[in-house]
């Protein structure tokens, strides 16, 4: 008991003060240099199609695989559980870091695709999930002020990188900047290496528990290995598959999908909304270059949606924390998500300078609303002991249409002979149709629920 006092009061001393303000900084970089780092693609886009000779679509593979990879939240649930959030930190920025500099040799598409798009989309994948475990771990009473504070890491990023890659790329062009870019995505494993393991209380039972089985498996090994019967071979195979299960159901949660309809609806809301969601980051510089702009002002166009995020992103957390929208979170995300699909409109209204700013800034507001309350929604929809495995299969499902969303505009770009702009516009209505059937059905289910409850 004295032993576990101690433990307990250790553990205190780390969480919410001292070295965890330092993670928090780690995390704020980490946020930076891997959610930001897809929305500079865009700045090659025209480069890389020029280098191979590729079509839109072809070319927007590359993107789509980086970002679909990147929210493949199972995997590093699985990185992190058995080697912990540091290593599975430092893993991901070397992996991103050797992507990068791989990437910048590229011969052709298929090898950007599988070097800067699958490695450096994994290792951002694992350095930024394990970057936001760990910040669970070090934070609870001011946890979702840490959240909040490390999430303007991504708005940074969305501001420097595009400038950043717009410099590099004129002074040094697209594969020395790559180049670079593997060395700047090695501050990741620096940013791993301070978030240094949190010993919690209950870790010395959890060992001894986990040591407790062994001598039971181990018993059932020699009486297999001694002549044991078929049917116990039987019993072990049917016991690998319930396992199998399980670990299926810890980190893709089916049964919560099938059995909770506001689970179920939101995640096919949000999975039809984020095929649209990411075009801006990838169309909307080729679209400036296209109708005459220059390339620097046009890489200013994504620097200035993610200014606006540092400042919206954290005021929208603040504003949804508020005990009035308790239970009604889902209305201001609706809102959200209503505002951006309207502002894609203003792309057709005309391609002035002028006119791409101010599409810029309702658009940054619209995604600052979804970003900040996108896992909130999801919290009020699930409940939290279950909420890691519903979050892994949201991620999974959310992969799938981030892969496939820039490829298809750009093949329907090509076969209709229209601008980029119709494409969002009509990726942004679908989305918005898409999801106020599930604002509607969702207000159905509550009614629902509420009368059987009365």
């Amino acid at each position: 008991m004295a032993q576990g006092g101690a433990a307990a009061r250790g553990t205190a001393k780390v969480q919410d003060q001292g070295w965890a303000w330092m993670v928090l900084v780690a995390a704020v970089v980490l946020q930076g240099l891997t959610l930001g780092f897809p929305s500079c693609i865009g700045v090659f886009f025209t480069d890389l199609q020029h280098e191979f000779q590729a079509t839109n679509s072809e070319t927007s593979w590359f993107p789509s695989i980086m970002v679909a990879v990147l929210h493949a939240g199972p995997l590093c649930s699985i990185l992190v559980k058995c080697f912990g959030c540091r290593f599975a930190v430092m893993m991901g920025g070397l992996l991103s870091s050797v992507g990068m500099v791989s990437s910048s040799f590229c011969k052709s598409l298929s090898q950007l695709y599988l070097t800067a798009g699958l490695i450096t989309g994994l290792g951002s994948c694992f350095s930024f999930q394990a970057g936001v475990t760990a910040l669970g771990y070090y934070f609870v009473r001011w946890r979702t002020l840490a959240n909040a504070m490390a999430s303007t890491g991504v708005s940074i990023g969305l501001t420097l990188w595009p400038l950043l890659s717009q410099y590099l790329l004129d002074e040094m062009g697209w594969r020395n900047t790559f180049l670079i870019f593997g060395g700047i995505l090695l501050n990741c494993c620096v940013c791993g290496a301070v978030m240094r393991p949190v010993k919690f209380a209950l870790g010395s039972l959890l060992q001894f528990s986990s040591t407790g089985e062994e001598p039971g498996r181990r018993a059932e090994e020699a009486q297999l290995s001694n002549g044991a019967s078929s049917s116990h071979l039987k019993l072990q195979e049917q016991t690998r598959k319930i396992t199998c299960f399980q670990v299926l159901q810890n980190y893709l949660a089916f049964d919560i999908f099938c059995q909770n309809k506001r689970y179920q609806i939101y995640t096919i809301g949000v999975t039809w909304m984020m095929m649209g969601f990411a075009l801006p980051h990838v169309y909307l510089v080729p679209y400036a270059i296209q109708n005459g702009l220059e390339e620097r002002r046009a890489a200013l166009l994504i620097s200035i949606i993610g200014f606006i995020n540092i400042f919206i992103r954290p005021l929208t957390g603040l504003l949804s924390g508020q005990t009035i929208f308790t239970g009604r979170r889902i209305y201001l995300y609706s809102l959200a998500v209503l505002l951006c699909g309207l502002s894609n409109f203003i792309c057709i209204i005309s391609a002035e300078f002028s006119m791409l700013i101010f599409y810029c800034v309702i658009l940054s507001i619209a995604m600052s609303g979804i970003g900040a309350l996108t896992f909130q929604v999801l919290m009020d929809v699930v409940e939290m002991d279950r909420f890691s495995s519903a979050l892994g299969l949201f991620t999974i499902l959310e992969s799938i249409t981030l892969l496939i969303g820039p490829p298809l505009t750009a093949t329907i770009c090509s076969m209709n002979g229209t601008t980029c702009t119709v494409c969002h516009v009509i990726h942004r209505q679908n989305m918005l149709v898409a999801f106020l059937k599930v604002q509607k059905k969702s207000w159905m289910s509550l009614i629902g629920v509420a009368d059987g409850q009365n």
